[in-house]
C-alpha cells in the first residue's frame, strides 16, 4: 500500500467540519435523535403509501452508553464489515480520525447525513454526505469501533503511535488452524468498523461515509457484506438458518444473560493492567468461512444431521427433545452415541469446552462464483469474547482437528480486534481513554 509524507492530508481528504460547526449543523437544542427519528416516520410513511400509521419505522438504536452499540443489540439482518490499514504515522492523525468517526457515527445512527449532507453544500464542492442514505430510516444502524494489534506496533515491533505499553496482551495474530485455506487480503487490519442495519444500502452508506472521512490517514484493507443473521442476541429472536438449512447460534447467548455475558465476554477490571481502557469493552474474533455448498447438496439427509448433531427439521439435539432442549451426550443407541463424537454440536458445546461461551453475531455472504462454477458463499463468523486465546482459540482447535463439518468448510479469513468501551457522552469519542 503507498505511504504519504507524515501529516499529509489532502484537502477533499481533511474533515471539513470542526466540532462547533457539527453541532450547529445538528441544530440548536435539537438531538440528532429526533431528526432521525423524524426522518425515519416519514419514510416509513412513504414506504406505506402515505397513510398514516401505515408503517413506523423502528426507532434508532442509541449511539451513547457504557459499551458500543452492536454488539448486545438484537441483531440487525445485514451487516457490512470493513478493515483499515493506517498509512499515517502521525498520532494526531489518528486522534483525529476517531474524533471525525465518532461524530458521524453519532449523525448516521439517528438517521442524519454526515456533516453538511449530500446537497446542503458548496456546488462546487464534494458534499459532506455520499447521498445514497437520502430518504431512508436509520434501520436501526449500529457502528461498532475495533482497533487491531497493528495500531499499537509494526511489522517490525515498532510502536507507531507510543501506544505499544498499553497494547492488550491477547490482541495479537490468532494461530493457524488446521485446514485453513487464509487469504491474506482477506486478513488482519489496524481499525475496523462493523455496520449493522436492516438495510443493506445504510450498512454500506456507514461504511462508504466512514471510508471517505479516513482518506489520508487509512486506507481500506478489506470489506465484507453479510446477510441473514445467522446468531440471535435477543430471547425474542427466532433462530435462524444458515447456508446448510439448519437452524444456527441455538445456545447463542442473549442480552439478558448478564452473568454470561460478564463472565465471557466483557472485559474485566484487573484483566490487564496495561489495558484499562478495555475494562468493559470486548474482543472481536473475524472468521471468513466458504461454506462449499456443493459438496453438502451431495450429502444425505442422514449424513447432514449426523455432521451437525440436530435435526433439520426443528433444530432439536439428536438426544431428543424440542430445540432448546440441551443434547444428552450420554445417550446411546445401536450405533453408538445418539449426538456422534465427531458432530458440531457436541464439539462446540460449552459441556466439551470448559463451560466457555462466545457472543455470536454471524451472517451469511455470497461473492459471486469460485471460478470452478461453484458459489463462493458461506458464514462471517462473528464473535465476542472477553479472551480470545482462553476461550475461542482452544475450541476452535478442536473443531478443527475432529469436527465433521470441516470436510464442508473452508477457513479463508481471520482478524482481532480490541473493541473499546461505548462513548459516554458528547465529548467523547471512541478509544479516547486509551489515547488519554
Amino acid at each position: 500500500m503507498s505511504t504519504e509524507p507524515a501529516g499529509a492530508r489532502p484537502g477533499p481528504a481533511t474533515p471539513r467540519w470542526s466540532r462547533r460547526r457539527f453541532l450547529g449543523v445538528a441544530g440548536a437544542g435539537v438531538g440528532v435523535a429526533a431528526a432521525g427519528s423524524a426522518a425515519a416516520v416519514a419514510a416509513a410513511g412513504r414506504a406505506g403509501g402515505g397513510a398514516a400509521g401505515a408503517a413506523v419505522a423502528p426507532a434508532p438504536v442509541p449511539f451513547e452508553g457504557p459499551r458500543q452499540a452492536g454488539i448486545v443489540t438484537p441483531a440487525q439482518d445485514r451487516v457490512h464489515l470493513a478493515a483499515f490499514d493506517l498509512i499515517t504515522e502521525r498520532r494526531a492523525d489518528v486522534v483525529d480520525l476517531l474524533r471525525v468517526w465518532t461524530d458521524a457515527a453519532r449523525r448516521m445512527t439517528a438517521g442524519a447525513p454526515v456533516g453538511g449532507g449530500a446537497t446542503g453544500g458548496r456546488a462546487l464542492a464534494p458534499p459532506d454526505d455520499t447521498g445514497e442514505a437520502l430518504d431512508l430510516p436509520p434501520s436501526r444502524l449500529t457502528i461498532t469501533v475495533g482497533f487491531g494489534s497493528g495500531l499499537f506496533t509494526g511489522p517490525d515491533g515498532t510502536d507507531r503511535f507510543g501506544l505499544a505499553a498499553r497494547r492488550p496482551s491477547a490482541l495479537r495474530d490468532l494461530p493457524r488452524f488446521a485446514g485453513d485455506d487464509l487469504d491474506p487480503a482477506r486478513c488482519g487490519g489496524d481499525l475496523c468498523v462493523q455496520a449493522f442495519a436492516d438495510d443493506p444500502q445504510v450498512a454500506f452508506h456507514a461504511v462508504r461515509n466512514l471510508t471517505r472521512l479516513a482518506f489520508g490517514v487509512a486506507g481500506l484493507r478489506w470489506s465484507q457484506l453479510g446477510f441473514g443473521r445467522t446468531s440471535s442476541t435477543d430471547a425474542a429472536q427466532a433462530t435462524p438458518r444458515n447456508l446448510f438449512g439448519f437452524k444456527d447460534g441455538t445456545a447463542n447467548p442473549t442480552a439478558a444473560d448478564t452473568d454470561v455475558l460478564d463472565r465471557y465476554v466483557w472485559v474485566g477490571p484487573g484483566d490487564d493492567p496495561a489495558a484499562a481502557w478495555l475494562t468493559g469493552g470486548s474482543f472481536l474474533v473475524v472468521r471468513r468461512i466458504t461454506m462449499l455448498l456443493h459438496t453438502w447438496d451431495r450429502t444425505s439427509l442422514a449424513e447432514q444431521e449426523a455432521v451437525i448433531g440436530r435435526d433439520k427439521a426443528h433444530g432439536a439435539p439428536l438426544s431428543g427433545g424440542a430445540e432448546h432442549d440441551p443434547p444428552d451426550f450420554t445417550a446411546t443407541g445401536p450405533d453408538g452415541p445418539l449426538v456422534p463424537l465427531s458432530s458440531h454440536v457436541r464439539l462446540a458445546h460449552p459441556d466439551q469446552n470448559g463451560g466457555t461461551r462466545l457472543l455470536r453475531r454471524g451472517y451469511t455472504f455470497t461473492d459471486g462464483t469460485d471460478g470452478l462454477g461453484h458459489l463462493d458463499a458461506g458464514l462471517l463468523f462473528l464473535a465476542y469474547t472477553r479472551d480470545p486465546f482462553r476461550h475461542f482459540v482452544p475450541m476452535q482447535t478442536s473443531l478443527a482437528r475432529h469436527d465433521a463439518l470441516s470436510e464442508y468448510v473452508r477457513h479463508t479469513g481471520s482478524a482481532l480486534f480490541a473493541v473499546p468501551p461505548g462513548v459516554t457522552g458528547p465529548d467523547d469519542t471512541f478509544g479516547r481513554a486509551l489515547f488519554a
